[in-house]
């Protein structure tokens, strides 16, 4: 919608621009940006508006609004990811799928908020303090909350986004940009979608280029997508999939974009409901809704099934060897003599290294670092590492039987509930935390399969409950297409975001929000 509004000249690229910097300010509580980058994005927005003068667009996004999460590399503005360790540091180049971006015309507002480098499920473990979920200001969420107490500060009642991609998915939902990247290494995109009430991509390992995102976990990490609808997600995934020679695992074959069908039989297709996601700690609420979605589809003729995935309950466990030995391993570059954080402790070359590492990184990354080495030593390595890797196998092989079965998705829950009150959330530790809430979405990222989170409905709370479908490796296609069907089923309503002028006046942003 957007896209054709510059097209036919209703609105300009610059005063669009200008429209969500402006925005960007009036929700700065939200804390879902670290960087602003007004004065790169106006002049983006100008050269984009001489090109739709000249009438050569670049593409579909040229003029389109984006962020991006401050753990890919950007030139010429600060990637923190969120630590003390990289405060200041300016890469010399553009991660991949940014400059992809760029190179499609997209004008970028700046760095969005997250875990410090990713390792988190709630966007609260950053340098630059938690990201607010833009739903507890929403009306919906406000006509359900009662405080507890009358002395009770409604300030203090806000929710958390989820994460690590948590500024992301707060970006999009708050209206503040039509599209964001994420990372997703364990569910860090769909978990702040389901939560934020947007759609979150997290494509098939090898789809799109890793190069220049910096690493947690580089056997799983992939580039998410953050947008406002399924449509608006096949059109970024379009600009970012293929081949890269700077990422060698990344596939060697062109990627065709595809525009989305609007399906109208679902008859032919076979929707798999794997047991194993009826996880303890699953709400009643989300279990209803589940089963709910399942009835929709087979109310409309399609065929669904119940499939068992039985390695499911050891992927968590395996996760967490597989993540902390390889952040052991990517934690090793931030020494303090190349770049970042560098410690004025000059005893000696090892008493730098480790007063570098101990001032530089939280107690949630020097953790993992320290189990990740444990798992690694010589006597434990057959014993953690290896074995993992052949749980992580069998994890892998569940979904090729079940696929090879005939079934073409899977649906599961993407989340164990809605959004926790940040007060509530952090009274259990990161890695508790994490644990808890990867649970559903993990086993995708252990396979490399493609997954993706549909906003479905409001819980009792008046906050946003996602579903999660997974697909084929590389059927990207068919899996958005099942996506895009369900979610005009369902109809997801639309934020009523309440916030606070700079002058004072309330006032309510419920605008349209895609631009394919």
């Amino acid at each position: 919608q957007v896209s054709a509004a510059l097209k036919e000249g209703r609105v300009t690229p610059t005063e669009l621009c200008q429209q969500c910097l402006s925005l960007i300010k009036n929700t700065k509580f939200l804390n879902a940006y670290i960087t602003i980058a007004e004065e790169t994005a106006l002049k983006q927005a100008e050269a984009s508006e001489e090109r739709y003068k000249r009438g050569q667009p670049l593409g579909v996004l040229d003029g389109i609004p984006i962020a991006v999460k401050d753990n890919f590399n950007t030139t010429g503005i600060e990637t923190t990811c969120a630590s003390h360790m990289l405060r200041g540091y300016i890469s010399p180049y553009n991660a991949t799928v940014v400059q992809k971006l760029l190179d499609q015309g997209a004008v970028l507002l700046g760095k969005t908020n997250l875990d410090e480098f990713a390792m988190g499920s709630g966007s609260t473990d950053g340098v630059f303090g938690p990201v607010r979920n833009p739903w507890s200001y929403s009306r919906q969420y406000k006509e359900k909350s009662v405080p507890k107490s009358h002395s009770e500060d409604k300030e203090s009642n806000w929710v958390i986004t989820g994460g690590s991609s948590g500024g992301s998915a707060a970006a999009v939902s708050s209206f503040t940009c039509f599209a964001a990247l994420g990372s997703d290494t364990g569910g860090s995109t769909r978990n702040p979608a389901a939560h934020c009430g947007v759609v979150g991509l997290k494509p098939t390992y090898g789809l799109i280029s890793r190069h220049g995102l910096i690493p947690l976990v580089n056997s799983m990490d992939v580039p998410g997508i953050l947008t406002r609808c399924v449509d608006d997600a096949a059109v970024v995934l379009g600009s970012l999939a293929g081949h890269d020679p700077k990422d060698s695992t990344t596939i060697q074959d062109n990627f065709k974009p595809f525009e989305l069908p609007s399906l109208t039989d679902v008859s032919k297709l076979s929707i798999g409901i794997p047991k194993e996601y009826h996880a303890p700690g699953l709400s009643g609420e989300i279990l209803a809704l589940w089963s709910k979605a399942a009835d929709l589809f087979r109310n409309a003729g399609a065929k669904v099934v119940e499939v068992s995935l039985p390695h499911t309950c050891y992927s968590i466990v395996c996760y967490h060897v597989l993540c902390t030995a390889e952040v052991a391993s990517n934690m090793a570059r931030f020494d303090g003599l190349e770049y970042g954080h560098r410690s004025d402790m000059n005893e000696s070359t090892e008493s730098m290294y480790a007063a570098t590492r101990r001032e530089g990184f939280n107690d949630v990354v020097r953790g993992r670092i320290l189990s990740g080495n444990y798992f690694l030593l010589k006597q434990n390595y057959e014993k953690y590492f290896v074995k993992a890797q052949k749980v992580r196998r069998l994890i892998a092989n569940d979904f090729v039987k079940v696929f090879q079965s005939g079934v073409d998705v899977l649906l599961t829950p993407t989340t164990l509930s809605d959004a926790a009150p940040y007060k509530e959330f952090i009274k259990e530790d990161n890695r508790t935390r994490s644990a808890q809430n990867d649970i559903l979405t993990q086993a995708a990222n252990m396979a490399g399969l493609p997954a993706i989170n549909v906003p479905t409905a409001l819980s009792e709370r008046g906050l946003p409950v996602g579903l999660q479908f997974i697909g084929r490796s590389f059927q990207e296609q068919q899996l958005l297409t099942v996506a895009k069907w369900f979610e005009k089923q369902v109809q997801f309503p639309m934020i009523q975001l309440e916030v606070k002028r700079h002058d004072h006046d309330a006032f309510q942003h419920e605008k349209s929000a895609s631009f394919s």
